[in-house]
């Protein structure tokens, strides 16, 4: 009989819930619901509905963590905790996968990845869009220098679109103690995980921000960023919850020619010729260099989270490649602290991100936020609350 992996969610939230509704639509065929932990114990009649076999309750994810009935965990509650359980998970020996973000500061997330590394247990995070074709076929592209070196990047993704009821739904949401930020930290992680995997990491970023503008919360809905990178090459990020209808446009410019990801599609606009090559010989002032246009054909698959969950089985399993692994979740939050640090300073923060700063203006913020309870990370000395 073929091995499965025996997972343990922690949280059945909309994260958790989802995950296993994927697993027993056959989806992830080596990984079965082992057991499950949620501080809310009706979360267990959900299981008992959804579930077409018994699955373990807990109300503490240690308890479940230590029960044996487990393989490995995936960590599916709010964002200060993910570093918390992971750190837990590897130091019993358990393999674990996190939710995005990796955490809501680099210091922690730090902390995880030490654990990581010493106890040599697998660490994976939830970056599904990496699975997707255009992404991975523009990565490929870029990063194969076949159109020489990035000149410009430009990331309008404003279709997130959320109403109020969104925020009201948990008091958890959109505050400084809860979620740790409010557009970049809960609905970004992934593109700002795919513009540095793409196009790698910028050496500095300069934010504006406004905090509540569209809703009623106090973190940020509207975010416009200025990034720079070691060859001179700038780029821009552009996100908000308050536009409808919004866009998702990202483009990369090079120096032969330039790719356009947008409405499922890669289209791409090359030349033999190098932009400043052409701009310093050509005698005729107006004269663009030859290029083609086309749109750029993928391998069409985009297995999202099955995807991300099989390939972390088959990581245990046989070894084989993760989508991401968990230490890679530094990157994409460094450039989120970054943009809050500058839109809070004032001023071009570098990277490496100085992640004592960081930490102390966070929790400034945490201090007077609307949500008092602490959760999981968000003060270093308080590790309970919600999953």
């Amino acid at each position: 009989m073929k091995k499965k992996i025996r997972l343990g969610v922690i949280g059945i939230g909309n994260m958790g819930t989802g995950h296993i509704k994927n697993i027993e639509a056959g989806k992830c065929p080596e990984i079965v619901v082992g057991a499950a932990a949620d501080i809310n114990p009706a979360k267990e009649n959900w299981l008992k509905e959804n579930v077409n076999h018994p699955v373990p309750f807990f109300t503490d994810a240690e308890e479940m963590m230590d029960s044996g009935l487990v393989d490995a965990v995936i960590v599916a509650i709010p964002h200060y905790g993910h570093p918390v359980y992971a750190i837990k998970a590897m130091k019993k020996g358990i393999p674990v996968i996190i939710e995005k973000p990796a955490g809501v500061y680099t210091k922690h997330v730090k902390e995880m990845m030490a654990v990581a590394d010493e106890t040599k247990v697998p660490l994976a995070i939830m970056m599904n869009q990496r699975t997707n074709c255009i992404y991975r076929k523009m990565r490929e592209i870029v990063q194969s220098g076949e159109m020489g070196a990035i000149k410009r990047t430009n990331w309008i993704i404003t279709n997130w679109y959320r109403t109020q009821a969104y925020y009201d739904s948990g008091d958890w949401r959109a505050t400084w103690s809860g979620e740790g930020g409010g557009v970049l930290m809960n609905q970004c992680p992934h593109q700002l995980d795919l513009w540095q995997w793409i196009c790698g990491m910028p050496k500095s970023i300069f934010a504006h921000m406004y905090f509540g503008k569209w809703h009623d919360i106090e973190v940020e809905d509207d975010v416009t960023v200025f990034a720079e990178y070691e060859n001179g090459a700038t780029g821009t990020f552009i996100t908000t919850t308050g536009d409808c209808p919004g866009s998702n446009r990202f483009e990369v410019t090079m120096e032969k020619g330039k790719l356009i990801a947008e409405n499922e599609k890669l289209l791409q606009w090359v030349s033999e010729e190098s932009e400043p090559e052409w701009t310093k010989n050509c005698p005729d002032g107006f004269k663009k260099f030859p290029m083609e246009f086309k749109e750029v054909e993928t391998d069409g698959k985009n297995e999202q989270h099955s995807g991300v969950l099989n390939a972390f089985a088959a990581h245990i399993l046989r070894g084989e490649p993760l989508i991401a692994d968990g230490r890679e979740g530094i990157n994409g939050l460094s450039i989120s602290n970054a943009c809050h640090l500058s839109a809070w300073t004032g001023r071009k923060v570098d990277l490496p991100l100085d992640d004592e700063e960081y930490y102390n203006e966070l929790m400034k913020r945490v201090a007077t936020s609307r949500r008092k309870e602490s959760i999981p990370g968000a003060s270093p000395t308080n590790l309970d609350g919600t999953y």
